[in-house]
């Protein structure tokens, strides 16, 4: 065969198995990128513990939702607060172990514990990291899934995109007591109010000192079934399980032991929140070092933004990450 004809079959030859590699590629890369609408059972902490997926491509990076409580769950509300969300990530709310789905599967075999729990959402970000294939995730903690949120910050800030502490626990104590004088104060002339809310020891002694709180809080809200023995009936069976949590919880303070964080965060803050703190959270970003980090301000919402604004909320996520890429 003469040189010229030799070369001529090689070219035909390397253009064939490449254009097959290139089809393989084509093919692997339509395998990867998957609609995912699913509910997961998985062993995390010794126990079965339930995740929600959706997305309609499991490319687009991953946004997870730490909910408030403890004890609560976002799932049953997650469309009034997702609707823009995802077109932008994939979606995952989790199920905490003793809440919703995960609850109904299997309780808690021990008494839940900030550790144990700060140990359930690694694993559960190293599940989805692994099975999404992606490097890292955003993380959004509401309420008390910001004591989960900051552990991640703190300890694993190597796994965050970013960090998104939607009125965030920052120094519960402090907060707590600034609650109790609001509260005092507002209710000064109402006999039953007054009595209970003046016999609140802080740090908390009894189940009944954070019940009252509560309580008053949410009457002062115009939550009104707070004055009804049924709510205070649920209150304290919810106690049992997570009064020592929140014990726990009273000893975090922010300021004296996290001054400094390794990856970007954003606070995202009620104007009308004195659950926890508004004043308290801004004081707190203000004085935080960080590559990056931002603060949005809620004028309509108190201690439950994705549901008293939740198209604002979206937006802001949406924004954040954008500019920030």
């Amino acid at each position: 065969m003469k040189k010229t004809s030799l070369f001529i079959l090689l070219a035909i030859l390397f253009h064939f198995y490449a254009g097959k590699a290139q089809n393989r590629k084509q093919a692997m890369a339509v395998t990867i990128s998957r609609q995912i609408d699913t509910l997961l059972t998985l062993e995390i902490g010794g126990i079965k513990q339930v995740l929600q997926i959706k997305t309609d491509d499991s490319n687009k990076p991953v946004l997870l939702f730490l909910s408030g409580g403890p004890g609560s769950s976002m799932i049953p509300t997650a469309n009034n607060f997702t609707g823009l969300l995802k077109d932008k990530f994939t979606l995952v709310q989790w199920d905490q172990r003793d809440a919703g789905k995960t609850l109904a599967l299997n309780p808690s075999p021990t008494q839940p514990s900030v550790a144990q729990m700060e140990t359930d959402t690694y694993q559960v970000i190293r599940f989805l990291t692994k099975e999404l294939n992606q490097k890292k995730v955003y993380l959004l903690g509401s309420s008390w899934g910001n004591v989960l949120g900051f552990y991640m910050v703190e300890k694993h800030p190597d796994l965050l995109h970013a960090y998104f502490a939607v009125n965030p626990v920052v120094s519960q104590l402090a907060s707590e007591q600034e609650l109790l004088a609001i509260l005092r104060t507002h209710f000064e002339g109402h006999p039953l109010a007054s009595k209970e809310l003046l016999s609140v020891s802080i740090p908390f002694e009894k189940d009944e000192d954070l019940f009252y709180i509560r309580k008053w809080l949410f009457y002062k809200e115009g939550k009104k079934y707070a004055a009804s023995e049924e709510f205070k009936k649920g209150f304290l069976t919810w106690s049992e399980t997570w009064s020592p949590v929140w014990n726990e919880v009273m000893t975090i303070d922010l300021p004296k032991t996290l001054k400094k964080v390794k990856c970007p965060i954003y606070f995202f803050v009620g104007k009308n929140d004195i659950q926890t703190s508004a004043l308290i959270t801004q004081n707190y970003f203000q004085d935080l070092k960080a590559p990056r980090k931002g603060l949005v301000f809620f004028e309509n919402s108190g201690h439950q933004i994705h549901k008293d604004e939740p198209e604002k909320l979206q937006k802001a996520i949406i924004q954040t990450v954008e500019t920030t890429r």
